[in-house]
């Protein structure tokens, strides 16, 4: 399938705006994990050789947590082994020492912890104060990176939290400073329920520029909740982030946080990012292709707007 039988956006060039973005690719962890049923194992696997012969490049395989809280990911052990020798970078959710060891023993050579930014969020998910995570976490980190392994840091509810509203700013900014001062590589901002607007956005990325966090390590997870994932990843992209998590066909969501839909797809992300000109790598029509084939399996239509476009054209 070529540009022109897509219909893909012409590519006229912005200013201010990064040559390159890498898109972290979260639809095999968060988008199934939120799943009500369990895909098998063979179809996960086909799903993530399949991103990986789209051209991406980071495809975050599995979470390593215990089975009672996302048995949707029961069968990490089982699942990385088929992928581990894919050409591409695999990250992998490790909670706590146990699953970390968990994805030591398997080889996984870059890992992700899962933080917040609230009390009430920590306490939902990981059933700790916010500050109790983060200890919880630092051994974590520490030893993985002892081990030379890559460690992300996810940080929940940066914009708002359905139990405690609007989030400060600088509430954000103190636990992305203890995130990177414990040894994460990088961070990834998460809009968890959706309620980020242009405007916040600008005003974190500024905060945590001036608290001498380096764009270069921040990553954006936004939720397409109210519709406003693609402009604050623009204005992300304006203030130099080149990271971008983003979900195949959309899928995902927060099985803590039940006001959270979908991840920003990221046939959508690649459809904007085409028309600015923007390098990814991705190849649009075999992405399209793999979500909808995805789609099948779980027996829903993709909510992408792009994967839904596409596949009509090609009736």
């Amino acid at each position: 399938m070529n540009a022109h039988e897509l219909g893909l956006p012409m590519a006229v060039p912005a200013g201010g705006l990064p040559a390159r973005v890498r898109i972290h690719e979260v639809g095999a962890r968060d988008g199934l994990q939120n799943e009500q049923g369990v895909v098998p194992v063979e179809v996960k696997a086909e799903f993530v050789r399949r991103l990986a012969g789209a051209g991406l490049t980071t495809i975050e395989a599995t979470s390593f947590v215990h089975p009672k809280w996302v048995p949707q990911l029961a069968d990490a052990e089982e699942l990385f082994p088929r992928v581990a020798g894919l050409p591409v970078d695999l990250p992998v959710l490790v909670p706590n020492e146990r699953g970390l060891d968990r994805a030591l023993a398997l080889g996984a050579r870059r890992v992700a912890v899962f933080a917040s930014a609230t009390e009430s969020f920590a306490r939902a998910n990981l059933n700790r104060s916010l500050d109790e995570a983060l200890a919880m976490f630092e051994p974590v980190v520490r030893r993985a990176k002892a081990d030379d392994v890559h460690v992300r840091g996810y940080l929940s509810m940066c914009f708002g939290d359905p139990w405690e509203g609007a989030v400060p700013v600088g509430q954000v900014v103190r636990v992305c400073r203890a995130l990177l001062d414990m040894g994460c590589d990088e961070l990834s901002l998460g809009d968890t329920i959706g309620v980020a607007t242009p405007g916040h956005v600008s005003a974190l990325l500024d905060a945590l520029v001036a608290e001498g966090v380096p764009v270069g390590v921040v990553g954006v997870h936004f939720h397409d909740t109210y519709g406003q994932a693609l402009s604050n990843t623009l204005t992300a992209l304006r203030h130099g982030v080149t990271t971008v998590d983003a979900s195949a066909g959309g899928l995902g969501g927060c099985p803590y946080a039940k006001s959270a839909t979908g991840n920003l797809a990221t046939e959508d992300l690649v459809w904007m990012l085409r028309g600015l000109g923007i390098d990814t790598g991705v190849d649009l029509g075999r992405l399209v292709a793999t979500s909808a084939w995805m789609a099948g399996h779980l027996g829903r239509p993709s909510p992408s707007r792009t994967v839904r476009a596409l596949s009509h054209q090609e009736q």
